[in-house]
């Protein structure tokens, strides 16, 4: 017969039939103790006892429906770290396949480590067919000194194909392994040679941008102001300039993006681009940049992009030059120092103040430009 579990009343006493004794000595100490504690309720206390397993349910019900925090989401491997502008950004999830872009990584690397590789690479040749000339039985005749280092110094001079004379190959396995070094190491010179030749002969502009963007009134209009300047001083003929603002908008339905505004330029070409060039734009009611504010810009993360190209006079190669300014870097109602003075009928330009900004005054004219 199946004991029926005893339910209680609000003075403690048990309604129904009694559990078996031998039911009572099997219960845990945990429930003991509960059993005790039900029983020493009496009184006003005894409903509170009783009313206690009916809100406990209740209690679980809202703990499970309650929202919970997303957790951080985790991110695996390591990130490779991308620079845009003065803001850095951790790009997750995205290969790096060096060798089988390998002409790029060449091309990108600094040069110490650029001449660091190869060293490397001719290091590392040398070595495995040194080992490949200890395999055979006395390959190298005349070899000194004996063994390994010998062997190493002989691929030396096989794989830059100097031959002294003193030693050679002697066996047949020796010609073979020799016969493959020179192949690997004519192709190598020749990769080697024309990868510096790539770093070298890649046009570079030396085009210097204002550390800082300065907005303020001119002719009666609020204009953004670009200082750039040709540190080459050579002619950059038919040079070409493109303003972008790029900010971060959150649309209606709370779809949020990136989006990137074309700013119209007073004027976006240079003939003749040698000195300096002072981009600017009108903030009027068709720019994207009406009604903008620091504070505004600041909460879009807002950025500004230009990209200067133009063709070299000197190599007749086209180069290209490209910056970018975060939102803390626009300083309104700010204009850059002059760089251009006249000195007993001499033009003077004094670079030493390119970066230089003061706070606007329209009372008080400055001028020449270099527009």
């Amino acid at each position: 017969m199946t004991p029926e579990t005893p339910e209680r009343n609000a003075s403690g006493n048990a309604s129904g039939p009694a559990a078996p004794p031998a039911c009572a000595e099997q219960a845990s100490p945990a429930g003991q103790a509960d059993e005790r504690l039900g029983e020493a309720a009496t009184g006003a206390d005894a409903p509170r006892v009783a009313a206690a397993p009916a809100a406990m349910p209740a209690m679980s019900a809202a703990a499970t429906t309650a929202p919970r925090a997303p957790e951080p989401e985790v991110h695996q491997g390591s990130p490779r770290k991308l620079a845009f502008g003065s803001r850095q950004i951790l790009v997750y999830g995205m290969p790096v396949q060096t060798w089988r872009d390998f002409y790029h990584f060449a091309l990108t690397m600094r040069w110490p480590t650029f001449f660091a590789s190869l060293a490397g690479v001719f290091m590392l040749l040398n070595g495995i067919f040194a080992c490949l000339y200890q395999l055979g039985s006395a390959p190298i005749a005349n070899q000194f000194p004996h063994g390994f280092l010998g062997a190493f110094f002989f691929s030396v001079e096989t794989l830059a194909t100097v031959g002294y004379g003193d030693m050679h190959p002697q066996t047949l396995y020796a010609h073979l392994v020799a016969t493959l070094e020179i192949f690997v190491g004519m192709s190598s010179v020749a990769l080697a040679t024309g990868l510096v030749f790539a770093r070298f002969s890649r046009p570079r502009a030396k085009i210097l941008f204002a550390r800082q963007v300065v907005v303020h009134p001119i002719e009666g209009h609020m204009t953004l102001m670009v200082r750039a300047a040709n540190a080459r001083q050579n002619v950059i003929a038919e040079a070409q300039a493109k303003l972008r603002l790029i900010r971060v908008e959150t649309s209606s339905d709370g779809y949020t993006a990136r989006r990137i505004y074309d700013l119209k330029l007073v004027r976006s070409e240079h003939p003749l681009f040698t000195l300096g060039w002072n981009l600017m734009h009108i903030i009027d009611e068709s720019s994207p940049l009406f009604g903008a504010t620091a504070e505004l810009l600041a909460s879009q993360h807002a950025a500004l992009h230009v990209v200067i190209e133009g063709s070299d006079e000197s190599t007749a190669q086209t180069m290209q030059a490209r910056h970018i300014w975060s939102d803390a870097q626009i300083r309104w109602q700010h204009r850059y120092v002059d760089l251009m003075s006249d000195v007993d009928g001499v033009s003077v330009m004094d670079y030493a103040h390119f970066h230089d900004v003061v706070a606007f005054d329209d009372s008080q004219p400055y001028g020449p430009h270099v527009i």
